[in-house]
């Protein structure tokens, strides 16, 4: 599939608590320089994949090669080359900023000069330099994620893993974030990367993958998935009605399809203005109405019938 060998090759891959299968039977391969993104809602087994490659959970059936090695019997080796960004912050609030990666690095046995070099240059990358003395503790979502990226890299990995990276952070911070990490990929490091955010993956990803209920139900580029199974706008409307299900029939033949969902209703079409001419044509009237560009949330919507926030 690649010039080169893929950095990361799963086929089959599975990973079962007990009776319930996190994640079933999914083949992917990743290739060294590439944003790879797993797309999906909680529950759809993202984090579940994302531990099995960071080595902190086992693979239970199916296989598994990272950096060419197999995760059973060569761990540590792995571990040693990979960076890891967890959903939650795993920060020491009661140290300072430069502490958290001066303590972290010696994990990696680097001589303490070495740490202090890199630490400088991670603080100056994640524009942290002059919060370098602060506690950690009052430092804002925004900031502790953008040291959590800065630690993880204080071993140079050739792999950066990170488990949904911007949640709960405000758009800003969110940006922010992003143009770190596109920078990371100029500099050639691979990320994979899982969210529930449709921009993010837009933003992030040269490939993803579409999750649900720990199947893979797409992959592709953003814009090539997009192209294959949505339209090039959507019309979205909204109606006085509680229910908007009764209104659909009186919408059809306006779009490639309509979606109905609790409290509006999509058109999927290349004309979302002649789209929406043609309901005031048909004598509808809707409390808002608005075209946009079609996007990841529809491909979603078209593959599974929900909404990735369901």
């Amino acid at each position: 599939m690649f010039p080169e060998s893929p950095l990361i090759q799963a086929r089959a891959l599975t990973k079962r608590f007990g009776s319930f299968v996190a994640v079933d039977g999914i083949d992917f391969d990743v290739a060294p320089g590439e944003a790879f993104g797993f797309l999906g809602p909680n529950g759809a087994g993202k984090t579940s994949t994302m531990r099995m490659i960071a080595c902190m959970s086992p693979v239970s059936s199916g296989t598994l090669r990272i950096l060419g090695m197999d995760p059973i019997t060569d761990g540590p080796n792995i571990r040693r080359r990979i960076g890891l960004v967890p959903q939650e912050d795993t920060l020491d609030l009661e140290m300072t900023v430069l502490d958290n990666l001066l303590v972290y690095g010696r994990y990696f046995d680097l001589p303490r000069k070495v740490i202090r070099e890199r630490a400088r240059r991670l603080l100056d990358f994640a524009q942290l330099t002059d919060r370098a003395n602060d506690k950690v503790d009052p430092l804002s979502g925004g900031l502790k994620r953008r040291l959590t990226i800065a630690r993880s890299l204080i071993s140079e990995p050739e792999l950066l893993l990170l488990d949904e990276p911007t949640t709960g952070l405000d758009p800003q911070a969110r940006h922010l974030l992003w143009d770190r990490l596109y920078r990371l990929k100029q500099q050639g490091v691979t990320l994979i990367i899982t969210t529930h955010y449709m921009d993010e993956a837009e933003q992030l990803c040269d490939r993803l993958v579409v999750m649900d209920k720990g199947r893979i139900a797409a992959e592709g580029s953003p814009r090539e998935l997009i192209t294959r199974y949505s339209t090039r706008e959507v019309l979205e409307l909204r109606f006085r009605v509680d229910d908007h299900a009764p209104l659909a029939a009186q919408l059809a033949g306006l779009g490639e399809r309509i979606e109905t969902l609790p409290d509006r209703l999509l058109v999927y079409t290349d004309d979302g203005e002649s789209a929406a001419k043609s309901v005031a044509d048909r004598g509808l009237d809707p409390v808002a109405s608005f075209v946009r560009r079609s996007s990841l949330e529809d491909v979603f919507l078209r593959l599974t019938g929900r909404t990735l926030v369901d």
